[in-house]
């Protein structure tokens, strides 16, 4: 058992290094949805932010889908994997089993699990429905989450920490998580979990809430623009 990079995987791991055993349909799905995170940079590594370090994941449940909880396994994007443009299988890891109380995870395949994988078992262990999870850092939905009316967890909770996985529970016992199915990390600059049935379901919360924090800040400026640095077209 390993005691993990405090900044980066913050509980201890036992990991079995080998091939990715997931279905190769459900990889592809996850690995399309990534890739159009990242194209919003809602998943990324920039100079300068977050110490520079990769954020961003994204997971899918695996059979048998009425597994006891902290055995409901699942594939997610490996840890420090923000940064790549492209990803394969060997970016991704199986989480097979994982203790909110003892702060450990078991895995298994090509790169070591996600920072975030105990909040994405502890948001799967909420409703055994619940097959995908994807996790982005969004600029312009984390500072409005009062006015989306988003579930929001306390500042003083660590991400990917026992103190997260109790905090998730509590949310969805008492705000609107189990309807809205997507939550604000108070304590984790920028970051937010959605998920659902689908994947379609997951991402679509996120889009939606990051369409929904545009609209507030357009009404605010009478303008709405597009975040990346504005282009110098030419004339032909």
């Amino acid at each position: 058992m390993q005691e993990a990079q405090e900044g980066v995987i913050k509980f201890q791991y036992e990991h079995f290094p080998g091939p990715l055993k997931a279905p190769r349909d459900l990889l592809l799905e996850l690995m399309a949805w990534r890739a159009v995170l990242r194209e919003l940079t809602l998943i990324g590594q920039e100079a300068g932010l977050y110490d520079e370090a990769g954020y961003g994941n994204v997971s899918a449940r695996l059979p048998p889908y009425q597994a006891e909880r902290g055995e409901r396994r699942f594939v997610i994007t490996g840890t420090q994997t923000g940064g790549l443009a492209c990803t394969a299988a060997e970016h991704f890891c199986v989480i097979d089993s994982y203790d909110t109380n003892k702060n450990q995870v078991r895995s298994g395949g090509p790169s070591l699990p996600s920072s975030e994988s105990m909040t994405h078992g502890t948001v799967y262990d909420l409703d055994s429905r619940i097959r995908f999870v994807f996790h982005g850092h969004a600029r312009l939905i984390w500072p409005l989450s009062a006015e989306l009316s988003m579930a929001t967890s306390r500042a003083s909770v660590p991400y990917g920490t026992p103190a997260m996985a109790q905090e998730v529970r509590r949310l969805y016992r008492e705000t609107n998580l189990p309807e809205e199915r997507i939550f604000s990390m108070g304590g984790h600059e920028d970051g937010i979990v959605s998920f659902g049935e689908t994947a379609q379901e997951a991402g679509s919360r996120l889009l939606n809430a990051l369409v929904r924090a545009r609209m507030i800040l357009g009404g605010r400026d009478q303008r709405i623009c597009d975040s990346r640095p504005e282009s110098k077209s030419s004339l032909v």
